[in-house]
């Protein structure tokens, strides 16, 4: 694996370990101090926060992993690349309802739909590298 892709795991595996592990330390502030808008929609549930951050703490484990072991690279990518994905369609979903104000395309755009959006380009990008993990 070339040292830009190793920058690229490295970066998203300890930002998702760093989301995953606020969520879980500290739920409601993360569910207040996420800048995106939260608590719009829906109360607050730790328990709900909590799990959500096993979620990113895992895909953030998954995609450190694939640093140390480059065949799981391809694995981590695509699956990480899912979950953000189909996050980005449930924001889409609730926007496009009404389930919450309309303000909320541009503000799901840097949190979720960028994310999700470079995930899926990044995913096309290794998967047709010429050189193996």
């Amino acid at each position: 694996m070339s040292k830009g892709w190793r920058i690229v795991f490295l970066l998203g595996g300890l930002g998702n370990v760093g989301n995953g592990l606020w969520m879980l330390a500290d739920p409601y502030g993360w569910y207040v101090g996420l800048p995106a808008a939260v608590p719009d929609f829906g109360p607050y549930n730790e328990h709900f926060v909590r799990d959500i951050g096993c979620t990113f703490t895992t895909l953030g484990i998954l995609l450190l992993s694939g640093v140390a072991v480059p065949a799981m690279a391809l694995f981590a990518l695509v699956t990480t690349t899912l979950f953000s994905g189909m996050h980005a369609l449930v924001h889409v979903w609730d926007t496009a309802r009404g389930f919450v104000a309309p303000a909320h395309w541009t503000i799901d755009l840097p949190g979720v739909y960028a994310p999700a959006l470079l995930l899926l380009v990044l995913t096309v990008a290794f998967a047709r590298r010429r050189t193996p993990a």
